[in-house]
């Protein structure tokens, strides 16, 4: 922050670059200046390198996917068949409803 006037205030912004004039009586933005260049935008070779690692994640998840659902019903088999013999050990009784307590 770099005072200008004794009513006008300079003010960087940190993420863009951009120089913003603020008169403090008004306290309004009475100008602006845009940055000189983008500082974070990727060439066009980075662009097309993050495209293609982007590209090999989504193909590793899918492929993760699709063996989670290959084993999906192996698995949900298993823990109906723990809980099926879990069951077998307890006593049959009738549920309690609410009317009955």
């Amino acid at each position: 922050m770099v005072p200008s006037n004794s009513n006008d205030l300079l003010l960087a912004c940190p993420c863009c670059g951009a120089v913003l004039t603020i008169d403090l009586a008004l306290g309004r933005v009475i100008s602006h200046e845009a940055p000189s260049k983008p500082t974070n935008m990727p060439d066009l070779d980075q662009a097309a390198a993050i495209l293609q690692q982007q590209e090999a994640r989504r193909e590793a998840l899918f492929k993760q996917s699709t063996e989670n659902e290959k084993t999906k019903s192996q698995v949900l088999d298993r823990i109906f068949e723990a809980g099926l013999e879990k069951s077998k050990d307890e006593p049959i009784s009738k549920p309690t409803r609410d009317i009955d307590l």
